[in-house]
């Protein structure tokens, strides 16, 4: 099944639904190439996942979410400057063989993520 997320937005109690992201492999010198961007479907998942199986390397990615730019588009009020802006989680990948699924729970104030199934 290769790279996949989920976005659930837990201020409304809802996928994440139109949420910009920006997937980067990084490399051992840190500087990052950008993999794919997109918006997230209407149930929070990036459409046809991030990664096919065939294209895992193994290594450092990160994962950026455009979070206030979602939540000001859900019609939230935010402090100038948000709060949080940008969510970056940083994971890496080292069996090629295994699924990795990159779930990001987001409210305007607070995130986690785990890896899922």
């Amino acid at each position: 099944m290769g790279l996949s997320t989920h976005v659930l937005d837990t201020a409304h109690g809802r996928p994440g639904a139109g949420m910009a992201f920006t997937l980067f492999r990084v490399g051992a010198d840190g500087a990052r190439a950008v993999i794919k961007t997109g918006r997230t479907d209407a149930d929070g998942r990036a459409p046809g996942g991030l990664l096919a199986q065939d294209e895992l390397r193994t290594g450092a990615y990160q994962l950026v979410f455009q979070v206030a730019q979602y939540f000001r588009a859900q019609g939230v009020t935010l402090p100038e400057p948000p709060f949080l802006d940008e969510v970056t989680l940083s994971f890496g990948i080292a069996d090629l063989a295994a699924h990795y699924h990159v779930p990001l729970l987001v409210s305007p104030f607070g995130y986690t993520t785990y890896r899922g199934s």
